[in-house]
């Protein structure tokens, strides 16, 4: 029987752009909102922005059904420990959004309570800037994340080394995360 024999169409392509495609379409955040930045962060799952056209309405409260921790607020010397956890807890493939400029680098509490950025605890993949980000900029940090799960660029985390007599053929993995640049051409 030869292709022009079959009823109905078909498409084919390559099994890691479909694992890509579903990895981006079905991003579940566990939210981990400790200041001011979480409500900007609840606004964003409100009807105006409506994120569950990129398949992320459901804010899971498990860690173990969630692959992106999006950490919005300042974070604490005490809290951090109970961050390293939730995020050891999330299933493989995860990401990290440092939302705000208090997650990112401590912001203007530059004292011995708070982490100077949470990523001295988790790996970030994208920082959203801004004291507190607007939900158009956590969305563009989303839709930032979206793109480099589509390219493949976040396939391995910085600062992991390949096995000896493996080329580096994946997605190039760049040493510091990409900001979330608002309204700059790139």
């Amino acid at each position: 029987m030869g292709l022009e024999d079959l009823q109905h169409n078909f498409m084919t392509g390559k099994i890691e752009d479909l694992v890509k495609w579903a990895r981006r379409n079905s991003v579940w955040p566990a939210t981990f909102g400790l200041a001011c930045c979480a409500i900007e962060m609840m606004s964003l799952g409100a009807a105006d922005f409506d994120i569950s056209r990129l398949g992320m309405e459901v804010f899971r409260a498990s860690p173990r059904q969630a692959d992106l921790m999006i950490v919005a607020g300042r974070v604490s010397q005490k809290m951090a420990p109970v961050l390293r956890q939730v995020y050891d807890q999330m299933m493989e493939p995860k990401w990290v959004i440092s939302m705000g400029v208090c997650a990112s680098t401590g912001g203007m509490f530059n004292n011995y309570a708070i982490v100077q950025g949470v990523d001295q605890i988790v790996p970030v993949d994208v920082y959203a800037p801004g004291c507190p980000p607007s939900p158009e900029t956590l969305l563009h940090a989303i839709l930032t994340l979206h793109e480099k799960i589509r390219t493949g660029e976040i396939t391995r985390r910085p600062g992991t080394t390949l096995p000896v007599g493996e080329q580096a053929t994946g997605g190039w993995v760049p040493t510091m995360p990409d900001a979330v640049r608002v309204a700059t051409p790139r």
